[in-house]
């Protein structure tokens, strides 16, 4: 039995059952596809037999290195972008409770992240930091080319070494990459960094729970066996049955690609925990990059409320009608805070005394979506008992293959990402590049 459970009541005055359930024959096509390794983009859906395959001897050996590096670092720094990053944050940030990096008792390295950006003053206010501090770094890059990670841990390479001397600096570094080749393998095997494989057949971002995001949740202090006990939940469950009504990844698959025919064109993730912030983040990358092509796909968007309802509320409320939230909802906090009572009240909120502030947020949540339902903004809502690893894990994995079949539905391949070369390609057209002459010339023709 799985712990995530989907209600799609605030959905079915724009939808019916039997839209719902047109897409039940392509569904259980494309569940078989993944399962059988026979659709668009086969090549690179490792990740789905992934969580009940992963080796304990690769568990064991994560979290060896995750105790030495607590052993050695205050600070540890996650060189990625995109894939190579995004997941292990979502996962970290979920779990941190917020603030736990700023208690006197944290154990663990403070997790900050380089690489994610072309910042100047983010890397010169990091080095600052970590001028005064012990830290350690894995870089993660399948090619080590990639740009954004490239110059950082170019950058953070040099000074490490300059901190600790070059033999040192090679003990604080874990490289994440190819198996056999790149520049990063090879840069690896020259210096003699400890190195972990991306698997040739796990796209980026589905890639959390191999290295590329078991090892900074390890660092971080959380149980990745957990984690990994959670998506094996999931993937047994989800392979067990293609039927809507008893897979929750098809139900999602199916509602979000009905409410699509019908012009519902935007997807908004909703969360009304702020440590779930960089679970939409990640949700944002792997249905974006996943399903946007050929001129195709839901736009995957994101608020955290109430905040945003003090912004974005007005236009999901009043707005164009070509959007529907998913609202991750959670059912239980870890803290209890109650609404003390006051005798002046001049703020009129003794009617919410000796009331828990979750139960405030939970009316607000409903509130909200009746609100906008009422408005013309259909609510899908996914809830989790509560905030911890066993349930993430159960979570990434019905999103990763949620993912896989919406791209199957629209006709796509969800697992390659030709779009995002574009930028690439001018950019290093801009910078002189050796090689992009054609695309220098083209671009001055066109300024």
């Amino acid at each position: 039995m799985i712990h995530l459970s989907i209600d799609y009541s605030k959905v079915k005055q724009f939808i019916s059952e039997d839209e719902i359930n047109s897409f039940q024959k392509d569904l259980t096509k494309g569940h078989q596809q993944l399962i059988d390794k026979t659709g668009k983009g086969n090549d690179f859906v490792g990740w789905v037999n992934l969580p009940s395959e992963i080796d304990e001897e690769l568990i064991a050996g994560i979290q060896a290195n995750a105790k030495a590096i607590k052993d050695i670092a205050d600070i540890y720094v996650v060189i990625g972008i995109g894939g190579s990053y995004l997941g292990a944050r979502a996962i970290i940030e979920a779990l941190n409770h917020n603030f736990a990096a700023l208690k006197d008792d944290n154990k663990y390295p403070f997790i900050v992240y380089a690489g994610q950006n072309i910042s100047e003053d983010y890397m010169a206010e990091l080095l600052d930091i970590l001028d005064k501090k012990d830290y350690a770094l894995t870089v993660i890059s399948k090619s080590g080319t990639t740009t954004e990670p490239a110059v950082a841990f170019r950058i953070l390479k040099n000074h490490l070494e300059q901190k600790y001397g070059k033999e040192n600096a090679c003990k604080r570094i874990i490289a994440v990459t190819d198996k056999e080749k790149g520049a990063l393998k090879k840069l690896s095997n020259d210096e003699g960094y400890q190195t972990y494989v991306v698997p040739d057949d796990v796209g980026g971002r589905y890639s959390v729970l191999t290295p590329v995001g078991l090892l900074p949740i390890a660092v971080a202090g959380f149980d990745i066996r957990k984690l990994i006990e959670g998506a094996v939940n999931m993937q047994k469950h989800i392979m067990n049955s293609s039927y809507i009504n008893e897979n929750p990844a098809c139900l999602y698959a199916a509602l979000r690609n009905a409410l699509y025919v019908k012009g519902k064109t935007i997807e908004i993730m909703v969360n009304y925990q702020p440590n779930l912030l960089y679970i939409t983040e990640w949700w944002k990358q792997l249905y974006g990059e996943s399903e946007g092509k050929e001129h195709k796909g839901i736009f995957p968007a994101g608020v955290s409320f109430t905040t945003d309802l003090h912004s974005m509320g007005q236009y999901i409320q009043d707005g164009l009608r070509n959007i529907f939230e998913t609202v991750l909802s959670v059912d239980k906090p870890h803290r209890n805070i109650e609404v003390p009572y006051d005798k002046e009240d001049l703020d009129g909120l003794n009617f919410i005394a000796g009331k828990r502030i979750h139960e405030v947020n939970k009316m607000a949540e409903l509130g909200t979506m009746i609100a906008h339902v009422d408005g013309g903004v259909p609510n899908i809502k996914i809830t989790l008992p509560e905030i911890n690893e066993y349930n993430l894990g159960e979570l990434i994995y019905f999103y990763e293959f949620a993912c896989g079949l919406s791209g199957y539905l629209l006709d796509v391949n969800p697992f390659d990402q030709p779009g995002v070369e574009a930028y690439k390609r001018n950019m290093f057209a801009l910078l002189g590049k050796p090689g992009f002459e054609k695309e220098t010339e083209a671009i001055k023709k066109s300024l």
